[in-house]
């Protein structure tokens, strides 16, 4: 067990499915208590609680949809009155909106997948950061995607682009706190078999990607877990902070 995580309150956007789901239960086990935050996956959500719950924590679920700036502030006030603080904000929550080609970009399509992906993270930072400065502690970790490093391809250009927003406002945010006792980095996932790709990438498709992969092999959303837990602990990564840390199985070594 990880010792300065027991007890601690961690806020976990997306986190009914996939890594946001694994992250939680990691967390769970290693005695933090856990805000698991949904938009449309109750049930699922629901599921997740009951996991934490049998670690022998508390958690709390919390819905909304994070496009709405009235939504986010709620799901961080039912957080604050379930654990009375934030220790660790994990911005998992975002989405590709399905593939599309330049030529059929819609302003609408754009400003969708920019309120998904970036304003939102922004949105959470700026509710969260008062109270980790008061308490004069706090980690953040983002989530942001191998393709904010190549930029993506298939139709996936504008997610890549708003992740790289995430990876580069992750340094920024980094400097702007690190006085205040805060740590802000980022997780960046490569190919992992979650619901995402489930809907928006093809069975050819994920063949072609493994190919890149010096492991050979697809990433599951537990292998992404271990690392939430190191950049959350200051006893383990207490000298990291503004870094992105990249799990892919080496398809990019940075």
């Amino acid at each position: 067990m990880i010792a300065d995580l027991k007890d601690k309150a961690v806020l976990i956007t997306g986190a009914s499915t996939g890594i946001g789901a694994s992250a939680a239960r990691a967390f769970a086990r290693q005695g933090s208590h856990v805000a698991i935050h949904y938009n449309a996956s109750r049930e699922a959500a629901l599921e997740v609680a009951g996991e934490v719950k049998a670690a022998g924590v508390k958690a709390v679920v919390v819905g909304g949809d994070v496009t709405v700036e009235a939504d986010v502030k709620r799901i961080v006030a039912e957080t604050l009155a379930a654990f009375g603080r934030i220790d660790v904000l994990i911005n998992n929550a975002g989405g590709m909106l399905g593939r599309v080609r330049i030529e059929d970009y819609t302003v609408e399509h754009v400003n969708r997948v920019l309120a998904l992906n970036c304003t939102q993270v922004a949105v959470f930072m700026r509710e969260v950061i008062p109270g980790m400065r008061r308490q004069r502690s706090g980690n953040v970790i983002n989530v942001t995607s191998i393709a904010a490093r190549h930029g993506g391809g298939g139709g996936a250009i504008l997610y890549a682009g708003a992740k790289g927003f995430v990876s580069t406002v992750t340094h920024g945010w980094a400097k702007e706190v690190v006085g205040d006792g805060i740590r802000v980095n980022a997780v960046s996932p490569g190919v992992i078999a979650t619901p995402f790709h489930d809907r928006y990438s093809t069975a050819e498709q994920i063949k072609a990607m493994q190919a890149t992969i010096p492991m050979n092999r697809i990433g599951s959303a537990d292998e992404c877990a271990g690392t939430f837990l190191y950049l959350a602990s200051d006893a383990l990564s207490g000298y990291v902070t503004g870094q992105v840390i990249e799990v892919n199985g080496g398809q990019l070594m940075p």
